[in-house]
């Protein structure tokens, strides 16, 4: 082969001579697009690592939100749990508080019964309310409220009796038939209320009750028990009620109360003399008539 026919080395210098100056600025685009294309994935790898960065965040607050809320909710539900076992032994107290009471009241009611009840004197019980009732023959003469020795013992008895109960209270209630009083007395309402306050008194000066514990009330005529057309009914109208009551119930009771004591009320129309009265109530006189005896109240 000869040295003018070299077709490797013309190929050779061929390229050599294209890789001049045109050659490598093309070289240098193609590098400087790579490096974009490498910018723009750091770029975007970065701004979604950011992203989710600033998600992690998000979800932390949002986590440590719900952790508050939560610790909040279960301090709450702590608190109401010893609430309602606050309750719930306070519900037990009271609980055993009422079965006491309710023996402690049969076991009074109880010993009244054997120790005071008679033909004069009677024990019922309404309401969570036991009553004595005492028949005024008992207790005070006809029209008068002194008391009697045999009202003084019946009195002692009762107090004797609530001496265990110090904290039940007592309402002595007067009451009468409806035959109009004629001395000592303005009418029906004064008489009764004058033998609720001397079976007070007795119950608080001579019987030791306390007089905290002790309320009187008189109704007069107005609370019947029985019928005042016959004798016997009028008898047992003629009575002293004493009502013992828990704490919670004492002014149930009063909050119907009778007149005041200065109040008149209307006569009542004009009834027969109780058959035990000592002079009939037409009983004619020689001399001008004297103050017919009291009716009995």
């Amino acid at each position: 082969m000869s040295e003018t026919s070299k077709p490797f080395t013309e190929q050779v210098t061929r390229t050599q001579r294209g890789a001049g100056p045109g050659g490598s600025a093309r070289l240098g685009w193609i590098c400087a697009g790579a490096l974009a294309v490498l910018l723009v994935a750091a770029l975007l790898l970065w701004a979604t690592a950011v992203g989710k960065l600033r998600g992690l965040e998000l979800v932390q607050d949002k986590f440590n939100d719900a952790s508050t809320s939560l610790a909040n909710a279960q301090a709450v539900i702590d608190r109401d749990r010893d609430q309602i076992a606050a309750l719930q032994t306070q519900v037990a107290d009271l609980q055993k508080e009422k079965e006491m009471a309710a023996q402690m009241s049969k076991s009074l009611e109880n010993e009244m019964r054997s120790d005071l009840e008679s033909k004069d004197v009677t024990i019922s019980k309404l309401q969570g309310k036991l009553t004595v009732n005492i028949l005024d023959r008992v207790m005070f003469n006809s029209g008068e409220a002194i008391l009697q020795p045999d009202g003084e013992s019946v009195l002692r008895k009762v107090a004797a009796l609530l001496a265990a109960h110090p904290t039940l209270k007592i309402h002595v209630i007067g009451h009468t038939d409806n035959v109009p009083i004629r001395a000592h007395f303005q009418s029906n309402w004064e008489l009764s209320t004058a033998r609720a306050l001397a079976a007070v008194h007795f119950l608080t000066e001579r019987a030791g009750v306390d007089p905290r514990r002790v309320g009187a009330v008189g109704y007069g005529e107005y609370r019947p028990i029985a019928d005042n057309a016959t004798p016997e009914g009028r008898a047992k109208n003629r009575r002293i009620a004493i009502t013992i009551l828990p704490d919670e119930l004492a002014g149930v009771d009063t909050t119907a109360t009778a007149a005041p004591v200065a109040a008149t009320a209307s006569p009542a129309p004009p009834a027969p003399i109780p058959e035990d009265s000592p002079m009939p109530p037409t009983a004619p006189a020689p001399e001008p008539p004297a103050i017919p005896p009291p009716a009995q109240n």
